[in-house]
């Protein structure tokens, strides 16, 4: 069975990925090293965390199947494991991308997770 990743990313960088074919990162990622990635359980923590009122964002489901060996869980915040690929999001790996808006509350509203 397939396993879904999200990455958080905005709008103009994402939009920039899908121009070229490839999604090299954030600029964050790009520091890194890596293109940072969270669980389902993990995005809600990810986007208060590192994304906080931004508007202008969506949510990027990938297939872990697809990433081969250069997909590593490591120990990250809280000593949890998180998705980290050592090498450029293919863009064939995407199932889907979705609006994460900004909700009354100021907090993200994100969308069913799944399928």
């Amino acid at each position: 069975m397939t396993q879904l990743i999200y990455k958080i990313a905005s709008r103009p960088l994402w939009q920039a990925a899908e121009a070229s074919g490839v999604f090299e990162g954030a600029p964050i990622d790009l520091a890194d090293g890596y293109i940072h990635f969270s669980t389902a359980a993990q995005a809600v923590e990810t986007a208060a965390k590192h994304f906080a009122g931004q508007d202008d964002l969506l949510l990027v489901a990938v297939e872990t199947d697809r990433l081969g060996d250069a997909l590593i869980y490591e120990v990250s915040r809280g000593g949890e494991l998180f998705p980290h690929l050592y090498a450029s999001l293919p863009l064939a790996a995407v199932r889907w991308v979705k609006p994460l808006p900004l909700g009354k509350d100021g907090k993200h509203d994100f969308p069913e997770m799944t399928a």
